[in-house]
């Protein structure tokens, strides 16, 4: 698995160098000299899910076309601690130069990619899906969400453009509307957005009847107990996809999932997710 470095990436890592290098990198340039060459080890030092090998390649790249690196592991796979994820060879200045803003890039990304792994390996052989959220750090989304892929996560709706959830505060917005405002809400995006998805968040059962009952695709159970997901499972069953968001940690994913909802919607993957312990080594 890997992504693509596209016009979007490409800036991200332009604008990350640029942050961390801003008028020269001044230790480097003090101490190493020019004709200084080395090799360098990319290690895991705890265990992992990688992700963003390539794009640490990309920044390396950037400073310097003529650095090899070679890869001995790639997206999505497992890593044990110690372990060498990639070697680097040549010139000195601009490895030491492209070391943290690369290691930024790799360590977020594979926590990202560590922490959807052990929520995925959490409801093996059930039915059910991990997804992700919105809840991304700014500018980062498309890099965040293919590390939920690459822990073997799924993607939910990209951005407001590309799905149709309808949540609480819509249908707020839309009390007064009769026959209900989640009739009201379905009725209006299938008729301006027809192949889109329409998903509704329900606070309480009576919402899943509603939503149901419009047509919609996906009806989110927001917030609700495990006695409230049985529930509507037994009312949406062969008539709607069903998805949990809220209430979900490691020790109630299992049980949710064991409901026979579709799809468990986490928003710790991107929000809560640590940076892994990768390190860049010099040989001796």
């Amino acid at each position: 698995m890997e992504l693509e470095i596209d016009s979007v990436i490409n800036k991200l890592i332009e604008t990350a160098l640029q942050e961390d290098i801003g008028s020269g990198d001044v230790t480097t340039e003090a101490i190493v000299p020019n004709s200084s060459m080395s090799n360098a080890f990319l290690n895991a030092r705890e265990d992992l899910v990688l992700c963003g090998l390539n794009i640490a390649q990309a920044v390396f790249k950037k400073l310097d076309s003529s650095i090899c690196i070679e890869p001995l592991h790639y997206d999505g796979e497992k890593i044990g601690a110690g372990e060498t994820i990639a070697t680097i060879k040549g010139w000195t200045k601009p490895i030491l130069t492209g070391e943290r803003v690369a290691l930024n890039f790799l360590q977020r990304l594979s926590g990202v990619a560590t922490l959807t792994n052990i929520y995925v390996e959490k409801i093996k052989g059930t039915n059910a899906k991990i997804l992700d959220t919105r809840k991304t750090t700014p500018g980062l989304r498309k890099l965040e969400k293919y590390a939920v892929r690459c822990g073997g996560g799924h993607n939910h709706r990209i951005g407001l453009y590309d799905q149709i959830l309808v949540k609480d505060n819509h249908i707020a917005a839309l009390k007064d509307e009769k026959p209900n405002p989640i009739a009201a809400a379905v009725k209006r995006a299938r008729e301006k957005y027809p192949s889109l998805i329409v998903e509704i968040e329900a606070d309480n059962l009576n919402q899943v009847h509603q939503a149901i009952k419009a047509g919609a695709d996906i009806v989110l159970l927001d917030n609700m107990k495990i006695n409230q997901i049985k529930e509507a499972v037994a009312i949406g069953k062969g008539k709607v996809k069903l998805e949990v968001s809220g209430g979900v940690n490691f020790n109630t994913i299992r049980e949710i999932a064991e409901a026979g909802v579709d799809f468990i919607s986490v928003g710790a993957l991107t929000h809560s997710a640590r940076a892994v312990d990768i390190a860049l080594d010099f040989s001796d």
